[in-house]
């Protein structure tokens, strides 16, 4: 028994403190346009929690995908105001954005020429959520990022933790550091809420200091419950007091 490993799993006895980060940059919270919140009450009650959890900000990211979910700018900026407006309703002390979180998939390309990709940011920061497969690795995926950043997007990579098929190659994800895509991990990998492999890989990102941004990907109430359970987290305390996330500039 490695009692270095078992010593590297014990809980912090207090959480951590998520206030530090002031914003969340990844959440599906516009309700009933993707696998997210389903009803507006749904919707208020997570960001009720989050906003008690210390976030003072959400941008707020729906799936786009080709064969899925099909949201454009107008159905996702329509349902900003939507929450938004309940929001001040409700009287929770938090600010409400949004962006997208884009799959590469056969239909991103066309929106990605025609303009039709929601950023986020401070004004001009232009960052753009992407996301992998979780099944089969992208192809040609380098020459893409790079004209991405040619038009002035800043590519950040949702969940590299969660993109199995690299476990073992490592190198493909430092080639896209080196490329210039920032890595957002989610605060509940770090848990073990998906699996123990994607755990692991989300700490070594850490030990790799190669995570820019902290998400809490939240969908539903499960999503929640694994937030809170990953706030006693080393890994979490160790990456939160690097003082490298980028999160409080958005």
């Amino acid at each position: 028994m490695n009692l270095a490993n078992i010593f590297s799993r014990r809980k912090l006895s207090t959480p951590v403190d998520l206030s530090v980060l002031l914003t969340d940059m990844h959440s599906h919270l516009i309700p009933d346009i993707d696998d997210g919140a389903k009803t507006m009450e749904e919707s208020l009650e997570l960001i009720r929690q989050l906003s008690e959890l210390g976030y003072k900000k959400l941008i707020i990211t729906p799936h786009v995908m080709n064969d899925y979910y099909k949201n454009t700018p107008d159905i996702i900026l329509k349902g900003l105001e939507d929450v938004k407006n309940a929001v001040d309703r409700d009287n929770i002390p938090i600010k409400i954005e949004v962006g997208a979180e884009y799959l590469i998939d056969q239909g991103f390309v066309e929106k990605f020429k025609n303009k039709q990709l929601l950023t986020f940011g401070q004004p001009n920061k232009n960052y753009l959520l992407i996301e992998f497969s979780f099944f089969n690795a992208p192809k040609n995926i380098i020459p893409l990022i790079f004209d991405l950043q040619v038009a002035g997007y800043k590519v950040i990579l949702a969940h590299p933790e969660r993109y199995l098929y690299w476990f073992d190659d490592f190198d493909k994800f430092k080639k896209l550091k080196e490329k210039g895509v920032l890595f957002q991990i989610n605060i509940i990998s770090l848990s073990g809420y998906y699996s123990v492999l994607i755990r692991n890989l989300a700490e070594k990102f850490i030990k790799n200091q190669m995570v820019d941004f902290l998400g809490t990907d939240i969908h539903n109430n499960y999503y929640l419950e694994g937030l809170k359970k990953s706030l006693y987290e080393r890994y979490l305390d160790k990456i939160i007091s690097s003082g490298k996330i980028l999160n409080s500039t958005l």
